[in-house]
C-alpha cells in the first residue's frame, strides 16, 4: 500500500538526487580550481621562462646572420632598441612595412633587416627549434621588459581598426569537422574544459586572463609557447588547418585579444600547466 510519503519521495527524489549531484560536481570543480591554483603558486618561484629571458638577452646584443648585427637597433614601436613597455602596446601599425605586426612579425623584420636572416627561414621552422627556439628566447626577453604593465593597444589607424575586426570575425568563424570556433571555448563564463578554465576572451576580465599570461612556459611539454604557437595549438584542437607563422589571421587574432584586454595588467611570461 502506497503512503502519501512514499508517493511523495517518488516526486522529489529524483530532483534531490540531481541536486546532491550537481553540487558534488560544483563542488569537485572548485576543489580542483584551488588546487591549480596552489600548484601554480608552488611552482610560481623559479619560472623556467627566466632561462629564456636570459638567452634571450644574449641573442638581442650579440651580432648575428650574413650583416653581423645584433638587435639593438630595433624598433618594436617606442622607438630604436626600446624594449621596456614595448609588448604592452602590440600589435601595432608601422609606417616602415606599412603592416600591422604583432611583436613576433616585427622581430623578422628586425631579424631580416638587421642582421640580413629570411624571414621564410624562420616562417618554415618548426616551433621550439633552431630559428624559433632564438625566437622563444628574444619574446621571452621582449615580454618581461613589460610584465606588471598595462595593455595600451590602439586601433586608432584605420588598419589597426581593421585589423581588430578581421580578429573578431577570425574568433567567430566555425570549421573544421567539429564546426568548432575560437568562441565555442572563449565566449562564454564559466567554461571549463579537462579541470581547466577557459577565458571568455570577450570581455576585459577574461581577455586579460588570457592574452596577459602569454607567451608562457608549459610545464606539461617542458616548453616556453610564443602566442603564435598557442594560436597554432588552439587550430590544431579545432581540427583545422595550421596557420602561417607571422599569418595576417594570426595577428588580427591577437589583435582582437589585446583591444579586449586593454587596461589591464600583463603578467606574462606565464606558467602553464
Amino acid at each position: 500500500m502506497k503512503t502519501p510519503t512514499t508517493g511523495l519521495l517518488k516526486l522529489i527524489l529524483p530532483g534531490l538526487l540531481c541536486s546532491i549531484g550537481v553540487i558534488s560536481q560544483m563542488s569537485f570543480a572548485q576543489n580542483t580550481a584551488d588546487d591549480i591554483a596552489k600548484y601554480r603558486e608552488m611552482i610560481a618561484d623559479g619560472n623556467p621562462s627566466e632561462l629564456y629571458e636570459m638567452a634571450g638577452e644574449e641573442l638581442w646584443k650579440k651580432p648575428a646572420g650574413p650583416l653581423n648585427a645584433s638587435l639593438e637597433k630595433c624598433d618594436l614601436g617606442l622607438g630604436v632598441g626600446v624594449v621596456d613597455g614595448a609588448a604592452a602596446q602590440l600589435p601595432k601599425y608601422f609606417k616602415d612595412t606599412r603592416k600591422v605586426q604583432d611583436l613576433e612579425s616585427r622581430l623578422m623584420t628586425c631579424i631580416e633587416k638587421l642582421q640580413g636572416i629570411a624571414s621564410k627561414d624562420i616562417i618554415d621552422a618548426k616551433f621550439g627549434v633552431g630559428p624559433k627556439k632564438d625566437m622563444d628566447a628574444i619574446v621571452a626577453y621582449v615580454v618581461t621588459h613589460s610584465k606588471g604593465q598595462k595593455v595600451k593597444v590602439s586601433i586608432a589607424h584605420p588598419q589597426e581598426k581593421k585589423m581588430y575586426e578581421m580578429g573578431k570575425k577570425a574568433f567567430y568563424y566555425q570549421a573544421g569537422p567539429f564546426d568548432f570556433s575560437c568562441a565555442s571555448c572563449h565566449a562564454v563564463d564559466g567554461r571549463r574544459i579537462r579541470l581547466q578554465d577557459l577565458p571568455n576572451l570577450t570581455n576585459p576580465e577574461g581577455a586579460i586572463a588570457g592574452w596577459g599570461a602569454w607567451p608562457a612556459y608549459r610545464v606539461s611539454s617542458g616548453q616556453f609557447w610564443t602566442m603564435q604557437q598557442r594560436l597554432n595549438d588552439c587550430f590544431r584542437q579545432q581540427r583545422v588547418a595550421f596557420p602561417i607563422y607571422g599569418s595576417d589571421v594570426t595577428i588580427a587574432l591577437s589583435m582582437y585579444m589585446a583591444v579586449n584586454a586593454n587596461g589591464g595588467v600583463i603578467q606574462t611570461p606565464g606558467l602553464k600547466r
